[in-house]
């Protein structure tokens, strides 16, 4: 099952609504800190409602931490990513990692991955960028959808 992972997000509900998206699709999101925010912090909680504790929540003391932790390929999604979320053959070890809310991932990380590996959504000519969790959830659904929703019933 692909796993989500979150580079230093910064706005509460964004996790929450992730870990309610974890919790139903039976992933596991690895948050990567410093956190904007604290998990106990009550948007956190209302967003994520009662599946926190259905949710396979691991937190990273950075992303070198999380990559030695989680194997897998990792693939990045960014406004600046190179090749469209929809045309390569996911994986069921794959790593989804998603940058902050205001800055996306940094360069340096970006860099560090193949252009095979960094992935955006399409959008309309002159749009900024998509909510995190929404991004996160289209990104998901299409690794799963190719995964024959493995798990589901």
């Amino acid at each position: 099952m692909p796993s989500i992972m979150l580079f230093e997000p910064e706005i509460p509900p964004n996790t929450g609504n992730l870990i309610r998206l974890c919790a139903n699709t039976g992933s596991a999101l690895h948050l990567i800190e410093p956190l904007g925010f604290s998990l106990s912090e009550k948007a956190v909680r209302r967003a994520g409602l009662d599946y926190h504790a259905l949710t396979h929540v691991h937190r990273h003391a950075n992303l070198e931490q999380a990559r030695t932790a989680v194997a897998g390929r990792m693939l990045a999604f960014s406004t600046r990513g190179t090749t469209r979320y929809d045309r390569i053959e996911y994986r069921p070890d794959d790593v989804l990692l998603f940058g902050p809310e205001t800055r996306g991932l940094p360069d340096e990380v970006l860099e560090s991955l193949p252009a095979s590996q960094r992935l955006y959504l399409p959008m309309v000519p002159g749009s900024r960028s998509l909510n995190l969790a929404n991004a996160a959830a289209v990104a998901f659904f299409e690794a799963w959808r190719q995964l024959n929703f493995e798990g589901a019933q």
